[in-house]
């Protein structure tokens, strides 16, 4: 045995002695090993934890970490393995630029399982706000989780930096200093983020909602960091600013809850005072009597001598703020309306001149 160890200690491959290649293979191996049975174990115990919980938060957790706890177990193992070889200095500088190397895999794998993490929570919360009422974080969640991601990138970058050997003191200090120059050049991208927050903090529209200005109508399709797209009913495509749209006057069509209806009725002028309330009696029935007017709130009165017709004004609204729906209960009362006036022996008045010729007297 001391001849075997004498042999494995004094005998070298590449100036290493053959003892410290025999080590630095068991610890890889044991590496390899360690690595299955761990993650192994973690998903058995990942299994029995959610398996008892209602929330979905640890499955999220557990799902983020596997991959990068895998890749982490290989990056300390190899580390590990190099410092049990112990390669010379003179021969193999390599110990620094492996374990600088081992440092920035490290910021990198923990830099990935938050990516991960920010993913799985931003799907979670996504799925559970779409159960709920309100429309705000429907599309709070994307926007946070853009955010969380541009900010972890940008500290990973200056975190590697860091460890590269470089002074973030000395580039923060240069960012401060040019910082006037470039809040002056992104003064638009910041005020359109800005204008952004608004819009969701506001709520004045949401994802889906037929709005109008006095520049453009259509429907939104999707609120960004710098713009909000919006389908006109050309079918063309609008790019609004957000800073633009936050000072805007904005109507929201669709945060109605019924349409209205506005319209006027002309009778002739030979129509008689019994035939004009059973008109207004017949049409405020109708109106009554249809399932797809809204009853809260209705007239119909005649109110104008007109020049060519005795005016009958209706006002009413659909209980479905649908546009299909809501022309096909105008188009099913206006039928309604037509029988009845039918009925009524009643005729519709349209523009008419009465032309008087007086005939002067033979002299």
């Amino acid at each position: 045995m001391e001849q075997l160890w004498s042999l494995l200690t004094d005998t070298t491959l590449l100036d290493i002695p053959l003892a410290r290649w025999l080590m630095a293979g068991l610890t890889l191996f044991a590496t390899v090993v360690a690595q299955r049975v761990i993650i192994s174990s973690l998903k058995k115990i990942a299994r029995k934890i959610t398996a008892h919980t209602k929330t979905m938060l640890d499955d999220v957790l557990f799902t983020a970490a596997e991959q990068p706890a895998s890749k982490l177990i290989l990056v300390l193992g190899i580390l590990l393995t190099v410092h049990v070889l112990q390669p010379p200095a003179e021969s193999f500088p390599i110990i620094g630029f492996i374990d600088q190397a081992g440092r920035i895999l490290t910021i990198v794998i923990g830099v990935w399982f938050l990516w991960r993490m920010i993913e799985g929570l931003g799907a979670y919360f996504t799925a559970r706000a779409k159960q709920s009422d309100s429309s705000l974080d429907d599309q709070l969640v994307p926007f946070i989780a853009k955010t969380l991601r541009i900010f972890l990138i940008m500290t990973a970058v200056l975190v590697i930096a860091q460890n590269m050997g470089y002074s973030i003191s000395g580039l923060l200090a240069s960012l401060g200093i040019g910082g006037i120059a470039v809040a002056m050049a992104a003064r638009d991208t910041i005020a359109n983020i800005f204008g952004s927050i608004m819009l969701l903090i506001d709520r004045p529209f949401r994802v889906g909602d037929w709005i109008k200005t006095s520049e453009f109508e259509g429907v939104v399709e999707e609120i960004g960091f710098r713009s909000t797209r919006i389908r006109t009913f050309a079918r063309t495509l609008v790019n609004v600013p957000n800073s633009k749209l936050a000072n805007m006057v904005i109507d929201n069509i669709d945060a109605r809850s019924e349409r209205r209806i506005k319209m006027r009725i002309g009778l002739t002028y030979g129509t008689t005072p019994a035939q004009m309330n059973a008109a207004i009696e017949g049409i405020e029935n109708i109106l009554c009597n249809h399932p797809g007017v809204d009853q809260s709130y209705k007239l119909v009165k005649f109110d104008e001598f007109e020049d060519s017709s005795l005016s009958i004004f209706l006002y009413y609204f659909s209980s479905s703020k649908v546009w299909a729906d809501y022309l096909q209960v105008r188009q099913e009362v206006n039928m309604e309306i037509m029988a009845l006036l039918q009925e009524l022996e009643l005729d519709f008045a349209f523009p008419t001149r009465t032309l008087h010729i007086e005939k002067e007297a033979l002299t």
